[in-house]
């Protein structure tokens, strides 16, 4: 007698041990699109003065070549679940890798300032599709007893991401003397910076070919069999497979298709709850926390910190942000995300 969905979403909350390290393996290797979001957002820091100094460009236009970076990693994440679902999540994670590359390689031999702005965007598109396709991915794959831990790989990945660009510019400015603008493997060293990130982009690439596609997309373009091949991956073979993706397709007929018109209501345009949700995400850049990621370095040399040692104290800044991550990924089921935002918000 076989299984309603229901009883199949429990067996499947019981997931065995032995394909927890596969599914961790799967999570970690979708989370290297978070690191490299949180690499790409960061590395930025080491070549602000030395990006200034060789083209003499003025603060402004400088602070726009940098944030330029935002526009691609809007439009990213505008169209990266329409592509998802038209080519699966793993194409859409090769395309981001390809991205990452070419923004690495771009940015590191720029001709001209507005070519580097342009790989900047590139890198931004790359960051808003990872940002997107990472999560989603890993819910979908994820067995339910392990889904929230695993979920939270996305957002380590990107303070680990913050934190050893960091670390890799310390590195890169003591191999060049302490000079930006050094010489090092014939380029400038904050150039070296800029193109180091081809490394962890070509192995996110490497990465998106050893992980199956998503349940969930199989299902929904009628590799029906093949979903349940993915599903005995990562759930073990003690569930009914036919009954999970009976449950999986239940789900996907079951959601409403959002439109826009979903967020209107009440006196002020929106409903409350999306202008509850557009002021957390507009103060949460306005604690000025983007300033420490993109010139920490800058702020440091302003106040007389050697340049080597800016580079340091940028890194321990990284790793602060590293131990917060750590500690609220404890807690957040244990204490809730409100207190922790209120206690965030104190801090």
């Amino acid at each position: 007698m076989s299984r309603t969905p229901q009883a199949a979403s429990s067996g499947a909350r019981t997931a065995h041990p032995e394909h927890l390290g596969h599914v961790v393996f799967i999570a970690a290797a979708a989370a290297m699109g978070g690191f490299l979001f949180g690499y790409d957002s960061s590395v930025i820091n080491g070549a602000v003065e030395a990006i200034r100094d060789r083209y003499d460009v003025g603060s402004a236009v400088l602070a726009q070549v940098i944030a330029v970076a935002l526009i691609g990693c809007a439009i990213g994440a505008a169209t990266a679940g329409r592509i998802a679902d038209r080519i699966g999540r793993i194409r859409c994670m090769q395309i981001a890798a390809v991205l990452f590359t070419v923004s690495a390689v771009g940015s590191a031999l720029p001709f001209a300032l507005w070519d580097l702005a342009m790989w900047r965007v590139i890198g931004g598109f790359a960051i808003g599709m990872a940002s997107v396709i990472g999560p989603a991915y890993i819910a979908e794959v994820s067995p339910p007893a392990y889904r929230g831990r695993l979920a939270s790989f996305q957002q380590a990945a990107i303070v680990f991401g913050i934190a050893v660009s960091q670390l890799v510019n310390w590195g890169l400015l003591n191999a060049a003397g302490g000079d930006q603008r050094g010489e090092l493997m014939g380029l400038e060293a904050w150039q070296v910076m800029l193109g180091v990130m081809v490394v962890p982009a070509i192995v996110y690439g490497l990465l998106s070919f050893a992980i199956p596609e998503s349940p969930r997309f199989l299902v929904s373009v009628g590799k029906r069999e093949r979903a349940k091949e993915v599903l005995q991956e990562v759930e073990g073979k003690d569930v009914d497979f036919d009954a999970r993706v009976a449950e999986i397709e239940h789900a996907m007929h079951r959601e409403e298709k959002s439109s826009f018109k979903d967020l209107l209501g009440g006196s002020f345009f929106f409903k409350p709850i999306v202008w509850i949700g557009i002021g957390l995400s507009v103060f949460q850049q306005f604690v000025g926390i983007n300033v420490a990621f993109y010139y920490s370095s800058t702020l440091w040399q302003s106040v007389g910190v050697d340049p080597t040692d800016s580079f340091f104290y940028s890194f321990t800044t990284s790793i602060i942000n590293i131990v917060g991550t750590v500690i609220a990924m404890i807690f957040v089921d244990r204490v809730g995300r409100k207190p922790l935002a209120l206690i965030g918000s104190g801090g």
